[in-house]
């Protein structure tokens, strides 16, 4: 597990731990930077991320459309 809010952090532990997944909290209320998050964490198979969003979802107006554009920014980084 790496917080989100320590990218560089991240990118070291991806290059420590190879292709294995990692937990990422803190994207949404504690203002982890998602692309920073995804640039430096994927694996050498462009995966291995688990990232988590639980109180930006959780708490907001409509969850389902919180989720909807998470999910949305995720592609659009991706891509």
């Amino acid at each position: 597990m790496v917080g989100a809010t320590y990218p560089e952090e991240l990118k070291k532990v991806r290059e420590i731990i190879g292709d294995m997944p990692i937990l990422v909290p803190g994207i949404g209320a504690q203002g982890g930077d998602l692309e920073a998050t995804i640039k430096n964490g994927l694996n050498s198979q462009k995966q291995g991320l688990i990232i988590s969003s639980s109180r930006g979802i959780i708490y907001s107006e409509n969850p389902r459309q919180a989720a909807e554009k998470l999910h949305k920014k995720i592609n659009e980084i991706l891509a």
